[in-house]
């Protein structure tokens, strides 16, 4: 391969360095540098003491985005972190709706084309009080200016690059000199290339985001018990992850999480319930053993209604019969009391609050023998689909029919689910039947089938293994697929620490008591012990301090209590 000479002539170079320029605003991902990286080499190339970038908003006005000046020491925007805060310029009049040409940045982005001026205090036809304000302010001389327009390849307008006082060799200000002119528009046609793309993937990933925060909401307005808990989830994995990747010893000294990985994460961590839309909401919501899409326990009491109005109507008869109204009375008390205290078994029992043993059990099948005559068509006024599930039902069309005030019947299974009240109320722990336990578990299934069918983009790659691991367990004892912490990626344990940590401590569930900064702390140490959970980024989660940094921002005040973390640690 020929060798390149040693030294190229100047337009030469201008050229080679122009190709580089076009290289490294393609490459540049971050939106600041790649601004900033446009203006600077600008002012490189035509050797001018100051400039500023405006970018094009939604409005058709042109904001600042950059300023930079060497002789004033000025350098705002961009990476600098000191903001701007100087007023937009309106393309258009705002009173009358004309054409803004007395600014030479706005009549560049109209006219599409390059403003050239040798010296603004001699320049007709543009409006330059505010930069003569400015040099009697600060005793500058804004002299000599080079104003560009960032066209697109589709002739749009992104943005305007504006020079100020090129310099010769002895730093004197002199005119732009007409040979740049097409260097800096070839750059300036790149560079708005360049930020248009960045401008696009920037939307594409706003309209992501907030697709899947929608998605997210959707899910927390689905049901009450679960509000904010996919907005949270996310804060808390994205601080446990951020500690992690800061660690230079320890078990995550070697640990590193790209930004494009901590992205992966975010986006995991908003879609980690996404698969709850297929569960139903009786289920998801259900907070006692006979609920559906109501509390099924006002129909049994009912049926106990009319047994108590039975045995009044029966002291009745046994009076006009001839027997003793007291012994008729005292008779009619204690089926009334026996009926109280059955009645008020089968409500306890329906709260789920304790365990069913089996004597429980029996009592329930003992209860369930009493019985009720129904006098009417159990069939009549239903629902097509309803209508199909009961007309095969021996004994529903008969009418009068003696029914057990506790029952399985075929109509109670519907689909994978026994609605039957025998069936649910002797369910042993909580309000869950295994059916409806198996679907709110199969969420996590659902949640990486979905999320499997997404065409993610090959840096995004991991969602659906970290969102899927948030209820797997370090000991294999998790689900859907019982991996063990060696099985799982560090991302996925972050998952299943940031869901148990704001599930314990969300005061947005009626069904339970937000727990205190220490007894969250605590429970998750008996987690860790278990091998339910990472133990080193518990440790991790402790140490870094990021599980008060979240208690502060989002825990009720008198949540936040004192935490000696020292016993938990190690």
């Amino acid at each position: 391969m020929d060798q390149m000479p040693a030294a190229l002539p100047a337009d030469d170079r201008l050229l080679s360095r122009l190709v580089e320029l076009g290289i490294a605003l393609s490459a540049e991902t971050d939106r600041n540098r790649l601004l900033e990286t446009l203006l600077l080499e600008a002012k490189n190339l035509t050797n001018a003491d100051g400039g500023t970038l405006y970018l094009m908003s939604d409005d058709d006005t042109l904001c600042f985005e950059i300023i930079r000046n060497d002789t004033l020491n000025i350098a705002m925007g961009g990476t600098t972190g000191c903001a701007i805060d100087f007023p937009c310029v309106h393309l258009t009049d705002p009173k009358t709706g004309a054409p803004n040409h007395k600014n030479v940045a706005s009549h560049a982005a109209i006219a599409k084309d390059i403003v050239v001026i040798d010296d603004a205090y001699d320049a007709e036809g543009y409006d330059f009080s505010g930069t003569r304000a400015f040099d009697a302010h600060t005793g500058y001389r804004s002299t000599s200016f080079m104003t560009v327009p960032l066209l697109t390849t589709e002739h749009e307008v992104v943005g305007v690059l504006q020079l100020i006082n090129a310099r010769d060799a002895t730093g004197t200000v002199i005119p732009f000199r007409a040979s740049v002119k097409p260097i800096i528009a070839a750059l300036a046609s790149q560079a708005a290339i360049a930020i248009d793309n960045r401008l696009l993937l920037d939307a594409q990933r706003a309209l992501l985001d907030s697709f899947i925060q929608v998605i997210a909401n959707a899910i927390d307005e689905k049901s009450p018990y679960t509000g904010g808990h996919c907005q949270r989830v996310p804060v808390i994995a994205d601080l446990l992850a951020l500690a992690a990747n800061e660690q230079t010893t320890g078990p995550f000294a070697d640990f590193t999480l790209s930004e494009d990985k901590r992205y992966a994460l975010h986006l995991a961590a908003w879609l980690h319930d996404c698969g709850k839309v297929t569960t139903p909401e009786y289920v998801v919501d259900k907070s006692t053993k006979l609920e559906t899409i109501y509390d099924r326990l006002h129909e049994i009491r009912a049926r106990f209604e009319i047994l108590r109005r039975d045995a009044e109507i029966r002291c009745l008869n046994r009076q006009l019969s001839g027997t003793d109204k007291a012994t008729a009375e005292a008779n009619l008390a204690a089926e009334i009391q026996a009926l109280t205290d059955d009645y008020a078994f089968i409500a306890d029992c329906n709260l789920g609050g304790a365990f069913m043993s089996d004597d429980k059990i029996a009592r329930l099948q003992e209860i369930s023998q009493r019985t009720f005559t129904r006098t009417f068509d159990r069939t009549i006024g239903l629902s097509w689909e309803e209508t199909q599930r009961v007309q095969n039902v021996p004994g529903l069309c008969q009418t009068p029919a003696t029914e057990h005030v506790l029952d399985d019947r075929a109509d109670h299974t519907i689909g994978a689910y026994n609605l039957g009240e025998l069936y649910n109320l002797g369910i042993r722990r909580g309000t869950l039947s295994n059916e409806e336990r198996e679907k709110i578990n199969d969420h996590v299934t659902v949640t990486i089938r979905m999320l499997n069918q997404l065409p993610f983009p090959r840096k995004l790659k991991d969602v659906p293994e970290y969102a899927g691991g948030h209820h797997e367990q370090c000991n294999g004892g998790g689900y859907p697929n019982k991996l063990t912490r060696d099985q799982m990626s560090v991302p996925a344990r972050i998952m299943a620490v940031a869901d148990i940590f704001e599930a314990l401590t969300a005061a947005d569930r009626p069904y339970k008591t937000p727990k205190p900064l220490s007894e969250a702390v605590k429970i998750m140490s008996f987690m860790k012990k278990d091998g339910h959970i990472d133990p080193d980024l518990f440790d991790l989660f402790l140490s870094s301090g990021a599980y008060r940094i979240y208690a502060e921002k989002h825990l009720r005040p008198e949540q936040i209590d004192d935490v000696d973390i020292a016993p938990y640690l190690g």
